[in-house]
């Protein structure tokens, strides 16, 4: 897609490359062959097979697959209701929104949407998305719901294998404050529609040059060294917003005040 002035249009969409074939430029295309004959296999001929012994497969039809789906695509049942502060949000990964089936199942599901609001609990339950079952939390949102589907424990790495042996080290009080003034500066509210892509802003800059015969933009420069005085640091950024001060705590006086 293109705007109307040339560059390209990523609002609507991600940028998508194909493969191309290196030699003439042109797309190239992937398909499934048979791994003795070599052949192309169509996709009506193609179906799901398990191996249940080296090179021993069970075939599963699609319609076998479906039958299994039936229940669970179309109802949710509530396993259970939880807390919604006790909710871990480490295990939340994608939402979608949920509306009554028809008019008929209208005042069900809005008696149970603010019951459950009243009470500030979510329910727990398991559908079948995209072939596979997943366990998923839903909790009131305006006026509808929110469902949200839910990484699996075993997905989940433990904190105790990453922050194993950290340590909190002692540090000067002046940068805790000098910390929290450059905080209050930057402050403001979540708003995910002010969010950017910079990787996606820059592979539409690359593509634009190259559309037009240009150089691309220069990447940014890598840091020439590790951040290590981290109080300079933290003075240069209050400093290139426009605060002053950060040296002492409030309501201490430094040295030569006391004098």
């Amino acid at each position: 897609m293109r705007r109307e002035d040339g560059r390209c249009n990523h609002e609507a969409s991600k940028i998508h490359f194909k493969i191309l074939n290196r030699k003439d430029g042109l797309p190239v295309k992937s398909a499934y062959v048979d791994e003795e004959t070599g052949d192309v296999v169509e996709g009506e001929d193609q179906v799901k097979g398990y191996e249940v012994d080296k090179d021993h497969f069970i075939k599963i039809e699609p319609d076998e697959i479906k039958k299994l789906k039936l229940t669970s695509a179309h109802t949710l049942e509530v396993d259970s209701f939880v807390a919604i502060e006790d909710v871990d949000t480490r295990y939340l990964e994608k939402p979608y929104y949920l509306i009554p089936a028809d008019g008929a199942s209208l005042e069900a599901f809005s008696v149970l949407r603010d019951a459950m609001a009243n009470k500030r609990v979510a329910a727990r339950s398991c559908v079948v998305l995209y072939q596979r079952g997943r366990e998923v939390l839903i909790q009131p949102f305006q006026k509808g719901m929110l469902l949200t589907e839910l990484r699996t424990h075993d997905e989940m790495t433990s904190e105790k294998t990453v922050f194993n042996g950290l340590e909190s080290p002692k540090y000067d009080e002046d940068l805790l404050e000098i910390a929290g003034l450059l905080i209050d500066k930057k402050f403001t509210k979540f708003d995910p529609s002010k969010f950017e892509d910079t990787y996606e802003d820059a592979l539409i800059a690359m593509i634009d040059a190259k559309r037009k015969g240009k150089a691309p933009p220069k990447p940014a420069p890598a840091p020439k060294e590790n951040v290590i005085d981290l109080a300079s640091v933290l003075r240069k950024s209050l400093a290139k917003e426009g605060i002053k001060g950060g040296t002492k705590s409030k309501g201490r006086k430094s040295g030569r005040d006391a004098a």
